[in-house]
């Protein structure tokens, strides 16, 4: 797994989903003719889908390897040791890595 170290990527977890609607207002004008989802947004909807009761922490790192385009599902796998969530995302139809990263929780993933 890019950007995920061997031991961590052998105890990821069975995939999060986050789907991107077709219309899904930020991609218009992201870029025009050819929208893709904001890597801001992307980085956010991951963010809340790993912590879905709420998050306060730091993004220790994030990485964008590919677009995600409106219509897209990201599957989200992740690993969590101590206060840091270490997380790769992949398109769920061709499997191709999108994000990769790291975020640090004040208190650690329940």
């Amino acid at each position: 797994m890019p950007g995920v170290p061997q031991e961590v990527a052998e105890r990821m977890s069975q995939p999060l989903f986050v789907h991107f609607a077709v219309d899904h207002p930020t991609a218009p004008g992201h870029f025009p003719g050819n929208p893709i989802i904001p890597g801001a947004v992307l980085l956010d909807e991951v963010v809340q889908a790993l912590f879905p009761g709420g998050w306060t922490g730091a993004i220790e790192a994030a990485k964008f390897h590919h677009p995600v385009r409106p219509g897209d599902t990201v599957a989200v796998t992740f690993a969590t040791e101590r206060h840091v969530t270490r997380f790769e995302c992949r398109l769920t139809q061709s499997r191709v890595v999108v994000l990769s990263g790291a975020v640090r929780s004040i208190s650690p993933l329940q």
